[in-house]
């Protein structure tokens, strides 16, 4: 493997991956393309670090690091033990290994596969496997040629370290960080989240504005491979500091509880001071002052969470409020039922592809100035 060029494949949520590539770009990764799953672009591990430390809608950072045919398990066994797994894994840190094959291959059954290259690992390179490992190998086997990958990540980008209170059904922030981008929030404007939860919107969007890395609080898992070098690592997280901003981010929601839980995650998240939350009903919300910007909500749909004959009249009333006392704003709005969608009488444009969200497909539902 070519330490100073190779491919990495960031993972997204399908049917968003052309804002992933477009946030890639705007990062400093000008070649990124998308791909089904994810965007992809050619780097060195430095790259690698940068990606996970500032992409804020990857949900994982993969690295290519070599590929081989083989047509039967002996001949996987065989040429597993010979490739350089020295290169990138240290014999000190445990792995796990995960196999995905398709019906285009002779190698089919992925658990026997999986238990060959983990035989290849420990008997030929020492290395320990172990179910709870944070660094995995993946190993895609498709039409007899044999994909090897890094997860450089290890838990799901997602996870900032700054959210301990969640409420209901939650937004993943890379997802809520991606609707931001296609609602072409850049983070000059203020936003509010009628229905906010534990602030997911409201913490992201804040973050946004400021140019705080989303990764800045947390460890990865190419921290422990071979090719990691913590001197450059720490000189990159270190390369920015907070902007100023004079935005304000807003989010309100009838459950107390809630609230109280937004506040502490964006005071963890260090953007408590640009965020403000109130306990009222949907029907309560008013504009604050300043110019107009973006609302962006995640209300019920009704498949988990809420009466769905109920939640109509929700909707109705979030339109309404909206094209009354709104004027200006934007909307955006995240829903499984496109029914429920048009219940708010806003003028929606086209929707983009359908996205996975909590075992359901979701829509962006968007405005323009109302």
């Amino acid at each position: 493997m070519d330490q100073s060029d190779f491919e990495i494949f960031c993972v997204a949520s399908p049917g968003l991956e052309p804002i992933l590539m477009a946030e890639a770009r705007a990062a400093g990764f000008p070649d990124a393309r998308y791909q089904p799953g994810g965007v992809t672009f050619r780097g060195a591990w430095v790259d690698v670090w940068r990606a996970n430390l500032t992409l804020r809608g990857a949900t994982r950072i993969l690295v290519r690091i070599g590929e081989f045919r083989a047509f039967h398990l002996a001949q996987l066994d065989k040429r597993a033990r010979k490739f350089p797994w020295g290169d990138t894994l240290r014999p000190d840190v445990p792995v796990k290994v995960d196999v995905t094959t398709n019906r285009k291959s002779k190698i089919y059954h992925a658990g026997a596969a999986a238990q060959r290259i983990e035989k290849a690992l420990s008997e030929a390179h020492g290395i320990q496997i172990s179910k709870e490992a944070e660094v995995t190998v993946k190993c895609r086997i498709d039409d007899n040629l044999c994909t090897f990958s890094l997860d450089t990540s290890g838990e799901s980008l997602h996870k900032r370290g700054h959210k301990l209170g969640i409420g209901k059904a939650p937004m993943r922030e890379t997802l809520a960080s991606l609707f931001l981008r296609a609602c072409d929030f850049t983070g000059d404007e203020p936003v509010l989240d009628p229905m906010c939860g534990s602030g997911t919107f409201v913490i992201e969007a804040a973050e946004i504005a400021t140019g705080l890395f989303p990764g800045r609080s947390r460890s990865f898992a190419f921290e422990q491979l071979a090719t990691f070098d913590a001197d450059a690592w720490d000189n990159l997280r270190a390369a920015r500091s907070p902007r100023e901003t004079s935005a304000r981010f807003y989010g309100s929601d009838r459950n107390a509880g809630a609230i109280d839980m937004a506040r502490q995650n964006a005071d963890r998240a260090g953007v408590g001071d640009l965020c403000s939350f109130a306990t009222h009903a949907v029907a309560d919300i008013t504009p604050p002052d300043g110019p107009p910007g973006l609302v962006i909500v995640n209300p019920p749909y009704g498949a988990r969470i809420g009466n769905k004959k109920l939640l109509f009249a929700l909707y109705g009333t979030l339109g309404t409020v909206l094209k009354e006392r709104f004027a200006g704003w934007r909307v955006g709005i995240v829903t499984s039922d496109a029914g429920l969608a048009k219940a708010t009488g806003l003028p929606f444009e086209p929707v983009g592809a359908p996205v996975p969200h909590g075992g359901l497909k979701v829509w962006l539902f968007k405005t323009g100035p109302l």
